[in-house]
């Protein structure tokens, strides 16, 4: 086993090269994730409230509905925090060296990234369909109509990078797997 070298595991106790981890496909499509939240936070709190000239109390740019500008809030700070606590987790994995654990690692980022996939369709679908039947009279100066699309749009490629992230981490599930077999399969025996 010592030119075998699984995802992971033949690297676990070693350095740490941040150019190496920066280059990965699955890194650079995390770190898209954790922009797309941050501009789509950015755009509600800065200017996802408006209100008509005459009234002093703001309500969100989506049809006055504030639960879309809250939805929009809540999915963007928690796939935020998650963006940022599965980077943290890539630094780490190669340092994991049981592939058990390492599986149980890749199995939890599938099912997560496939939830945060859908949750951000229903998101899209959501704030798209609040957007389209909000009335110009709610905001005659139009304040807010490019950070509500930019809203929407970003919303829109998270879909993808998480749906991508989804597809990496499958990928990577095979490699996990390969080498719980390989290791079944080529352990010498015990004397």
């Amino acid at each position: 086993m010592d030119g075998f070298q699984a995802y992971g595991a033949g690297k676990a106790g070693g350095a740490f090269d941040p150019l190496t981890f920066i280059r990965q496909p699955q890194t650079v499509i995390r770190i898209l994730c954790w922009l797309f939240s941050i501009v789509i936070l950015g755009c509600i709190a800065n200017e996802g409230y408006v209100n008509r000239p005459e009234e002093v109390e703001e309500y969100c740019i989506f049809n006055r509905n504030q639960n879309a500008c809250n939805y929009a809030v809540a999915i963007g700070t928690l796939c935020f925090l998650c963006s940022v606590g599965f980077l943290a987790l890539d630094v780490y994995f190669p340092q994991i060296s049981g592939v058990k654990d390492r599986k149980k690692a890749v199995m939890v980022d599938i099912g997560v990234s496939a939830f945060w996939s859908l949750i951000w369709f229903v998101g899209f679908c959501f704030l798209a369909n609040q957007w389209q039947v909000s009335k110009p009279e709610d905001n005659p100066l139009s304040e807010g109509a490019d950070a509500a699309r930019a809203t929407i749009v970003f919303c829109f490629f998270s879909i993808f990078t998480w749906g991508g992230v989804t597809l990496l981490s499958l990928e990577r599930l095979k490699r996990v797997s390969y080498e719980e077999e390989y290791n079944k399969l080529f352990t010498p025996p015990l004397s």
